[in-house]
Protein backbone atom coordinates (compact mmCIF):
# COMPACT_ATOMS: atom_id res chain seq x y z
CA UNK A 1 0.00 0.00 0.00
CA UNK A 2 1.40 3.36 -0.95
CA UNK A 3 1.09 6.63 0.91
CA UNK A 4 -1.10 9.27 -0.63
CA UNK A 5 0.05 12.81 -1.27
CA UNK A 6 -2.49 13.97 1.31
CA UNK A 7 -1.15 11.54 3.95
CA UNK A 8 2.42 12.80 3.58
CA UNK A 9 1.31 16.43 3.70
CA UNK A 10 -1.68 17.41 5.82
CA UNK A 11 -1.34 15.05 8.81
CA UNK A 12 2.43 15.61 8.86
CA UNK A 13 2.04 19.39 8.85
CA UNK A 14 -0.72 19.29 11.47
CA UNK A 15 1.58 17.24 13.72
CA UNK A 16 4.45 19.69 13.13
CA UNK A 17 2.21 22.65 13.95
CA UNK A 18 0.91 20.91 17.09
CA UNK A 19 4.47 20.22 18.24
CA UNK A 20 5.48 23.82 17.50
CA UNK A 21 2.50 25.01 19.54
CA UNK A 22 3.72 22.96 22.50
CA UNK A 23 7.29 24.20 22.36
CA UNK A 24 6.06 27.79 22.02
CA UNK A 25 4.09 27.20 25.25
CA UNK A 26 7.28 25.96 26.86
CA UNK A 27 9.01 29.14 25.65
CA UNK A 28 6.34 31.38 27.13
CA UNK A 29 6.49 29.47 30.43
CA UNK A 30 10.27 29.73 30.51
CA UNK A 31 10.14 33.48 29.90
CA UNK A 32 7.59 33.90 32.69
CA UNK A 33 9.59 31.73 35.10
CA UNK A 34 12.85 33.57 34.41
CA UNK A 35 11.36 37.06 34.20
CA UNK A 36 12.33 37.44 30.54
CA UNK A 37 10.25 39.78 28.42
CA UNK A 38 8.22 37.79 25.90
CA UNK A 39 9.43 40.14 23.18
CA UNK A 40 12.99 38.96 23.81
CA UNK A 41 12.00 35.50 22.62
CA UNK A 42 9.47 36.55 20.02
CA UNK A 43 11.90 38.90 18.28
CA UNK A 44 14.93 36.63 18.60
CA UNK A 45 16.92 35.74 15.48
CA UNK A 46 19.70 33.23 14.97
CA UNK A 47 21.51 35.66 12.68
CA UNK A 48 20.88 39.28 11.77
CA UNK A 49 19.68 38.41 8.27
CA UNK A 50 17.28 35.68 9.47
CA UNK A 51 13.63 35.97 10.43
CA UNK A 52 12.43 36.34 14.01
CA UNK A 53 10.65 33.63 15.97
CA UNK A 54 7.31 35.27 15.10
CA UNK A 55 8.17 35.24 11.40
CA UNK A 56 9.32 31.60 11.52
CA UNK A 57 5.93 30.60 12.91
CA UNK A 58 4.15 32.72 10.30
CA UNK A 59 6.12 31.14 7.45
CA UNK A 60 5.50 27.59 8.75
CA UNK A 61 1.80 28.43 8.87
CA UNK A 62 1.86 29.95 5.39
CA UNK A 63 3.71 26.98 3.92
CA UNK A 64 1.20 24.52 5.33
CA UNK A 65 -1.78 26.60 4.22
CA UNK A 66 -0.41 27.32 0.75
CA UNK A 67 0.44 23.67 0.17
CA UNK A 68 -3.27 22.92 0.42
CA UNK A 69 -4.28 25.99 -1.58
CA UNK A 70 -1.83 25.32 -4.39
CA UNK A 71 -2.00 21.55 -4.67
CA UNK A 72 -5.53 20.70 -3.52
CA UNK A 73 -6.80 23.89 -5.16
CA UNK A 74 -8.95 24.88 -2.22
CA UNK A 75 -9.90 28.48 -1.48
CA UNK A 76 -7.33 30.44 0.47
CA UNK A 77 -8.07 32.19 3.74
CA UNK A 78 -6.57 35.51 4.75
CA UNK A 79 -3.87 35.31 7.38
CA UNK A 80 -2.18 38.70 7.60
CA UNK A 81 1.07 38.79 9.56
CA UNK A 82 -0.15 40.69 12.65
CA UNK A 83 1.03 38.39 15.41
CA UNK A 84 3.00 40.03 18.22
CA UNK A 85 2.40 37.73 21.21
CA UNK A 86 2.58 34.06 22.06
CA UNK A 87 -1.22 34.06 22.23
CA UNK A 88 -1.39 35.51 18.71
CA UNK A 89 0.94 32.80 17.43
CA UNK A 90 -1.14 30.09 19.09
CA UNK A 91 -4.28 31.51 17.45
CA UNK A 92 -2.56 31.45 14.06
CA UNK A 93 -1.42 27.86 14.53
CA UNK A 94 -4.92 26.87 15.59
CA UNK A 95 -6.47 28.61 12.56
CA UNK A 96 -4.00 26.88 10.25
CA UNK A 97 -4.73 23.45 11.72
CA UNK A 98 -8.47 24.11 11.45
CA UNK A 99 -8.07 25.15 7.82
CA UNK A 100 -6.03 22.04 6.99
CA UNK A 101 -8.74 19.94 8.59
CA UNK A 102 -11.19 21.11 5.93
CA UNK A 103 -9.10 19.96 2.97
CA UNK A 104 -10.54 16.91 1.20
CA UNK A 105 -7.89 14.19 0.87
CA UNK A 106 -8.97 13.39 -2.69
CA UNK A 107 -8.23 16.95 -3.80
CA UNK A 108 -4.50 16.32 -3.37
CA UNK A 109 -4.56 13.13 -5.40
CA UNK A 110 -6.39 14.74 -8.34
CA UNK A 111 -3.59 17.29 -8.64
CA UNK A 112 -0.53 15.13 -7.95
CA UNK A 113 0.66 15.22 -11.57
CA UNK A 114 -0.88 18.55 -12.60
CA UNK A 115 1.41 21.45 -13.45
CA UNK A 116 1.76 24.05 -10.73
CA UNK A 117 3.49 27.38 -11.36
CA UNK A 118 4.60 29.26 -8.27
CA UNK A 119 5.88 32.82 -8.28
CA UNK A 120 8.81 33.36 -5.92
CA UNK A 121 10.70 36.62 -5.32
CA UNK A 122 13.49 35.42 -7.64
CA UNK A 123 11.16 34.26 -10.40
CA UNK A 124 8.73 31.48 -11.05
CA UNK A 125 9.17 27.74 -10.71
CA UNK A 126 7.17 25.01 -12.36
CA UNK A 127 6.28 21.93 -10.33
CA UNK A 128 3.82 19.10 -10.33
CA UNK A 129 1.70 18.82 -7.21
CA UNK A 130 3.91 15.95 -6.08
CA UNK A 131 7.21 17.71 -6.78
CA UNK A 132 5.96 20.87 -5.04
CA UNK A 133 5.08 18.93 -1.87
CA UNK A 134 8.24 16.81 -1.84
CA UNK A 135 10.73 19.37 -3.17
CA UNK A 136 9.47 22.59 -1.63
CA UNK A 137 6.51 22.53 0.76
CA UNK A 138 7.68 19.85 3.20
CA UNK A 139 11.35 20.95 3.31
CA UNK A 140 10.32 24.61 3.67
CA UNK A 141 7.77 23.81 6.37
CA UNK A 142 10.31 21.88 8.43
CA UNK A 143 12.97 24.53 7.88
CA UNK A 144 10.73 27.08 9.62
CA UNK A 145 9.52 24.72 12.37
CA UNK A 146 13.12 23.69 13.07
CA UNK A 147 14.32 27.28 13.09
CA UNK A 148 11.57 28.26 15.55
CA UNK A 149 12.67 25.36 17.75
CA UNK A 150 16.34 26.36 17.40
CA UNK A 151 15.58 29.97 18.34
CA UNK A 152 13.91 28.89 21.56
CA UNK A 153 16.79 26.51 22.37
CA UNK A 154 19.28 29.28 21.60
CA UNK A 155 17.45 31.56 24.04
CA UNK A 156 17.75 28.94 26.79
CA UNK A 157 14.32 27.33 26.69
CA UNK A 158 14.70 23.77 28.06
CA UNK A 159 13.28 21.84 25.11
CA UNK A 160 14.81 18.92 23.31
CA UNK A 161 14.36 16.49 20.49
CA UNK A 162 11.40 14.84 22.24
CA UNK A 163 9.59 18.19 22.17
CA UNK A 164 10.33 18.65 18.49
CA UNK A 165 9.03 15.17 17.73
CA UNK A 166 5.99 15.61 19.98
CA UNK A 167 6.98 12.77 22.29
CA UNK A 168 6.39 14.77 25.44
Amino acid sequence: MSLSLYEITVPVMIAGLDNMSKFLDRGRGYADEKGIAHTSLLNARLAEDMMTLVQQVQRASDTARLAAVRVARVDNIAMPDRETTFEDLQARISATVSFLGTVPPTAFERQADAELVVQFPGGQRVFTGRSYILGFALPNFFFHVTTAYDLLRHMGVPIGKRDFLGWR
